[in-house]
């Protein structure tokens, strides 16, 4: 079993940073893949970044913008967002995999980028 819960989020302009956490609980979190999602106002959630033992991945809507990065020892996971735009604004949650695919969620944490 894994508990995840985020933090970080808040109103910020466009062109600032944040940075998200995401805490674990449980004992496998450093042998699991996590990754971070998104979902903006009436939009579908949509995949952000992902970070394994071997490598990380990221979506191109935020490449060169977005950093994913992991802590084991702390059992955390971050994302550190620069140069933010509007279209950034959304619910982001954190997630992990058992197996192949996601399986636990966070709750979220709401993001909203400013004009």
């Amino acid at each position: 079993q894994v508990q995840l819960v985020e933090s970080g989020g808040g109103l910020v302009q466009a062109g600032g940073s944040l940075r998200l956490s995401c805490a674990a609980s449980g004992r496998t979190f450093a042998s699991r893949v996590v990754g971070w999602f998104r979902q903006p106002p009436g939009e579908e959630r949509e995949f952000v970044a992902e970070i394994s033992r071997t490598g990380r991945s990221i979506a191109d809507s935020v490449k060169g913008r977005f950093t994913i990065s992991r802590d084991n020892a702390k059992n955390t996971m971050y994302l550190q967002m620069n140069s933010l735009k509007p279209e950034d604004t959304a619910v982001y949650y954190c997630a992990a995999k058992a197996g192949t695919e996601y399986f636990y969620w966070g709750q979220g944490t709401q993001v909203t980028v400013s004009s």
